[in-house]
């Protein structure tokens, strides 16, 4: 029987009903949040007028998405991680065929782009259920990225990801995940398939914007992927599913799409 890779697979237990726990299989923990402080302590930005100003212009977006943000963004600044103010957010408790994605920029308090973005085609269908820091899971990581350089592949101009959280997305690089543009990331493809099309993992989005995008966010800034199963700090881990659940049986390592 092949033994279930350590890999981080999130879930929400109505999905996991009647999936059999195998033995000696690894466990995950959701990390713990931080608190939240009044301040942004380590840039003496007002958190609350902060997130008072991102929300009214980005009235979609959940604020316990934005709230974890911001916290990850004042930790990542503190350590000298972050250059720049710019906040990337995308929450994928959302189904792929909303505009999912926000780009911040925290100084003016201005919302720059607002856009649909691809997750892992083994992490659900239009709305995404599991999560992976596996290489060749062709799964999406949820958590806090740093934004590095860019460079042309084979999916055109690309933006390299530094995963920050150990356990829970700090295979990205190995893994090739990167930000880029792709043509199944359209509404065109929503309307056809009630989903956008998927990734190997990649935060992809409209080959139109795909340079603007990158260009404003490169070098140093924060992109923060969140999931409602991060507001269940410190649970009883949650098994993962038989591979064969997963539809990864024949899984291969695929890098960058």
């Amino acid at each position: 029987m092949k033994r279930i890779p350590r890999a981080l697979i999130l879930t929400s237990l109505p999905l996991l009903a009647g999936v059999p726990q195998a033995q000696g299989v690894p466990v995950v923990t959701i990390p713990k949040l931080p608190d939240r402080q009044a301040t942004l302590t380590s840039s003496g930005k007002d958190t609350r007028t902060i997130e008072a100003a991102l929300l009214h212009a980005a009235p979609t977006m959940r604020p316990a998405a934005l709230q974890a943000a911001l916290s990850a963004w004042d930790d990542l600044h503190a350590r000298g991680e972050v250059s720049r103010s710019i906040l990337t957010v995308i929450d994928y408790g959302l189904p792929s065929i909303t505009k999912r994605m926000w780009v911040f920029d925290l100084d003016s308090r201005r919302l720059l782009f607002h856009e649909l973005v691809a997750h892992g085609r083994n992490s659900g269908e239009d709305v995404a259920r599991w999560f992976s820091n596996q290489d060749g899971s062709r799964m999406t990581s949820l958590g806090a990225f740093i934004t590095g350089g860019t460079y042309s592949g084979r999916n055109g101009y690309s933006l390299r990801l530094h995963g920050m959280e150990p356990g829970l997305n700090d295979h990205a690089e190995a893994r090739t995940i990167v930000v880029h543009g792709a043509p199944y990331v359209c509404e065109e493809t929503a309307h056809k398939l009630g989903r956008i099309g998927r990734s190997y993992g990649c935060p992809a989005v409209r080959p139109a914007i795909a340079r603007a995008l990158i260009d404003q966010v490169k070098d140093r800034t924060l992109l923060y992927a969140w999931h409602p199963l991060l507001l269940k700090p410190a649970t009883p881990a949650v098994v993962a599913p038989p591979l064969s659940v997963l539809g990864l049986q024949d899984v291969r390592p695929a890098r960058g799409r």
